[in-house]
């Protein structure tokens, strides 16, 4: 029986996940350029995330005009089925 200090030895190896570069709201050459479609600003706030359904989602939120969006791998998705995909079943 191992000491009760001992780390445990892993069970199974993790698959290696390659993580996708992170953005900087601060850095400006650490940002990806990125405008917002209806005014053209390129002080916009981006987030990539996945909802609650497995989507993969891109938010992204103007500092200008204030316009909000979400794009899925299928195009944009509105404010409704963001919130009827985030809802637990």
């Amino acid at each position: 029986m191992p000491a009760a200090n001992a780390p445990r030895a892993s069970r199974r190896p993790r698959a290696t996940r390659t993580a996708p570069p992170l953005g900087s709201l601060t850095q400006a050459a650490h940002r990806e350029t990125v405008t917002c479609g209806p005014c053209g600003s390129e002080r916009v706030t981006q987030l990539s995330m996945s909802l609650t359904d497995g989507t993969p989602v891109r938010f992204v939120s103007c500092h200008v005009c204030e316009e909000r969006t979400w794009t899925s791998d299928t195009g944009p998705i509105t404010v409704d089925a963001v919130l009827d995909r985030t809802r637990k079943q």
